[in-house]
């Protein structure tokens, strides 16, 4: 319940923010260009609370926390006294009202740029791109533990999940992708890993799991933390140890211990444990009892839990000066946006699945959990939506700010205004379009929450 009412309350504010930044984009630069506005609503349906200014702007907070506008006056809506035409959108020039419609998009533009700046400055706690260990594809392209990914074709990543999207990118793409690495030795080193080779239907969001990488931070270490009466373990282990080997083969991780077990069981006979414990090193030896596994299923088991969902401290920090952080914002901005379109542009070839796009209960779920790993990732999440709003308002969906740009865009070329006919008509097929796409966004958002 608790999570439910973080998350409601955290979207709330995330779009109240960003949707009071792009509506005052349009406001500021209408006011700029001598249109009267009538309204600035933040939210939509039955305001709770409003005030007038000096200028006969109403300024509201209503009741549906899910959008908001700027109501301008127009001859299209409303009649007009002939002492105010001057002062109706419709009668500014072409560039006017470009500027006004282009002025929303453009300010959730500059507030990424902004956030992100602030996050620079905080500095970002992440994990660095550490491989703690391979297997298949990246094994035979010869990554191993230790391994630092510093960069994925000629683009350079500082934390494993830049790593991440550059190689599901390349997946996608059906490319090999050259990555640079440092190994513990400190050398640097260029190894080709295979993603082409990925089979056909592969899950883009376990990209790295599928091509053999586990991130160094995903391994717990197996630390013993409890062990169950009248098990093999009993009065053998003790909650504290650290199991350092298994029938001679090396652990570095609790994940390694349970498949382990299962060969040492299938051999058959008693094998050596070796654990940590007080700075000691023991050797003890143990044989594992059959039993069943949480899934039914027959397993050999040796009756000790580790302590899971304790994450490691962070190794990696994204920081700069209050001047240099203004660049690095400009940077990731681009390099934001370049993901997006480029997710884009792969949904619309069908080289990305259409499950990538998401609804307001995703958004509700990782403000959620942004917010609770910190101010330096909340600014992080802000800056990527504002970002998200600007492409998607730029997009030549009618209802949408790009449609109302490819309007006037058309209107330069002809020479004219569009007859509210054709106009009209593009917005039912907009409005059409818009509909098609909030409804698959909350197709996947539901599917997300059904269990696997």
């Amino acid at each position: 319940m608790a999570d439910f009412l973080g998350s409601v309350w955290w979207m709330i504010v995330s779009l109240g923010v960003l949707v009071t930044f792009h509506e005052f984009g349009h406001y500021w630069v209408a006011r700029r260009c001598g249109v009267k506005v009538l309204r600035f609503s933040v939210g939509f349906g039955k305001p709770l609370w409003s005030r007038r200014n000096r200028n006969g702007t109403e300024f509201a907070i209503a009741a549906i926390p899910l959008g908001g506008y700027v109501k301008m006056l127009d001859e299209r809506e409303v009649e007009v006294p002939a002492g105010e035409r001057a002062v109706a959108f419709n009668n500014k020039t072409v560039w006017q009202r470009i500027a006004i419609v282009a002025a929303g998009p453009i300010a959730n533009l500059i507030l990424c740029i902004a956030l992100l700046w602030a996050m620079f400055v905080i500095g970002r706690q992440d994990y660095s791109a550490t491989i703690g260990r391979t297997t298949g594809m990246a094994a035979q392209a010869g990554f191993v533990a230790g391994d630092r990914v510093l960069a994925v074709e000629d683009r350079s990543v500082d934390t494993w999940a830049e790593a991440s999207m550059a190689f599901t990118a390349a997946a996608m793409d059906r490319q090999d992708a050259h990555v640079r690495v440092r190994d513990a030795l400190d050398n640097e080193r260029t190894r080709v890993l295979p993603l082409s080779q990925l089979p056909a239907g592969f899950d883009e969001r376990q990209v790295p799991v599928q091509a053999g990488f586990i991130w160094q931070f995903w391994l717990q270490p197996a630390r013993v933390d409890s062990v169950s009466a009248g098990s093999a373990a009993a009065n053998l282990l003790q909650p504290g140890d650290l199991i350092l080997a298994v029938d001679g083969q090396r652990v570095d991780s609790a994940d390694q211990v349970t498949p382990l077990i299962q060969q040492l069981g299938e051999r058959g006979g008693p094998g050596m444990i070796e654990v940590e414990r007080g700075g000691d090193r023991l050797a003890l030896e143990l044989t594992p009892q059959a039993g069943q596994g949480p899934d039914g299923k027959p397993r050999w088991l040796i009756g000790v839990g580790f302590a899971t969902g304790q994450m490691p401290a962070y190794d990696a920090r994204q920081q700069y000066g209050v001047l240099a952080a203004l660049p690095a914002a400009v940077r990731e901005t681009g390099k934001l946006a370049s993901d997006s379109l480029g997710m884009m542009r792969r949904m619309l070839t069908g080289a990305a699945s259409v499950k990538n796009i998401s609804g307001p209960i995703t958004i509700a779920r990782v403000a959620n959990a942004s917010a609770e790993r910190g101010v330096d990732w909340f600014l992080y999440f802000l800056a990527l939506l504002s970002l998200s709003l600007c492409i998607i308002n730029l997009l030549p969906i009618p209802v949408l700010d790009g449609g109302h740009l490819l309007y006037y865009l058309i209107e330069l070329v002809k020479g004219s205004p569009l007859s509210e006919r054709a106009m009209a008509a593009g917005q039912y097929i907009g409005l059409a379009l818009l509909a098609g796409l909030m409804g698959l966004a909350f197709y996947n958002d539901i599917l997300s929450l059904v269990p696997r």
